[in-house]
């Protein structure tokens, strides 16, 4: 699908949505365990065009159904695996035992040129060429992969110097920025991303490694009045959309490859442009309320470059012990990159 088609199908199975509620019931609903608010855009936008793209793949058969609240996020793949919930989102930072292939795309690249959309393009098709191979993902359908927006620095206080940043206690997800926090000797606090405003409001921690839409999605801009923007960001959170297995084997086999053809590539895609367009009204609402951008200077970025170097070796060795070839992965997702949309 080329990029400039990605908003039009999508504003089509929008649409699409209403005119199928006017038909008969779907013969199977699939349930959707999610979470973060509902005004967040995973929930906003790629349910219900991923939806209507199901809908309209199967003849009205197979619907969706969004339940909020099944389970804390970072337990999300339980709930799927257990059969609880059909299918749902995951960060794969909160299993980071688990996920670590998945890490690739976290790595810092310290340029601005790579989307969301385009990354997450890019993730897709290593997956499917390198990295399924190392089975982290064993138990559950993987139908999508995507990175959220470059990961900044959200801080109640501007940030002058990354050595007045050490043993500040700052809010860490998992993944890729954990090591990151480590290398800028922070105090790591690691809590969940809906319960990052409770404490920088309740001064728990002085600030939260997070993507710019956070300051809207989570109400970060209430309590924190500071970015520290990094070209292409400290990190990049990975992520997948994914099904229990014995869900899409119910499914007659035509329907299980109607769901596939409008997942994969497509999905991702859908899930990375929803980054980029809550990353961009993010910044835009917080400017307009005082909220304070700062560029990390030249002098804070080479020393950023330079601790972020031993990622990829480490990322290689994982790779390794999963008997997938790093190396080939690495370069592979790059070229993506570089090919563009």
């Amino acid at each position: 699908m080329r990029a400039n088609k990605i908003a039009a199908v999508t504003t089509t199975a929008l649409l699409l949505i209403g005119s199928f509620s006017a038909q008969a019931a779907p013969e199977k609903i699939i349930k959707i365990s999610t979470w973060g608010s509902p005004n967040h855009g995973i929930n906003k936008v790629v349910w219900p065009t991923w939806g209507a793209w199901i809908e309209e793949a199967t003849d009205g058969r197979v619907g969706i159904k969004i339940e909020y609240d099944l389970a804390p996020p970072h337990t999300q793949i339980d709930v799927v695996t257990d059969g609880i919930g059909d299918a749902t989102w995951i960060f794969h930072g909160h299993k980071a035992g688990r996920f670590q292939l998945t890490q690739l795309p976290e790595i810092p690249t310290f340029s601005e040129g790579s989307s969301s959309e385009l990354m997450s393009q890019a993730y897709w098709r290593t997956y499917s060429k390198y990295l399924k191979d190392g089975r982290e993902h064993r138990g559950v359908e993987v139908l999508a992969l995507s990175v959220h927006g470059p990961g900044q620095l959200i801080t109640k206080n501007p940030v002058e110097s990354l050595d007045a940043l050490q043993g500040k206690k700052i809010r860490v997800g998992g993944g890729v920025i954990s090591s990151v926090a480590k290398d800028m000797k922070v105090t790591p606090v690691f809590i969940p991303t809906t319960k990052v405003y409770e404490s920088i409001s309740q001064g728990v921690v002085e600030g939260a490694y997070q993507p710019v839409e956070a300051l809207s999605s989570f109400r970060l801009a209430e309590v924190a009045d500071n970015t520290l923007v990094i070209p292409g960001g400290l990190y990049r959170g990975s992520f997948a959309i994914v099904m229990n297995q014995d869900t899409l084997r119910s499914l007659s086999k035509e329907d299980q490859q109607s769901i596939k053809d409008v997942s994969g590539e497509q999905l991702s895609r859908l899930f990375g442009k929803m980054w980029d367009d809550v990353d961009n009204a993010a910044y835009e609402t917080a400017l307009e309320g005082g909220h304070t951008f700062t560029p990390a200077t030249e002098e804070m970025i080479t020393e950023l470059k330079k601790s972020s170097e031993p990622l990829v070796t480490t990322w290689h060795k994982a790779a390794q012990k999963r008997k997938v070839d790093g190396p080939a992965a690495y370069a592979y997702f790059h070229q993506q990159l570089e090919q563009g949309l």
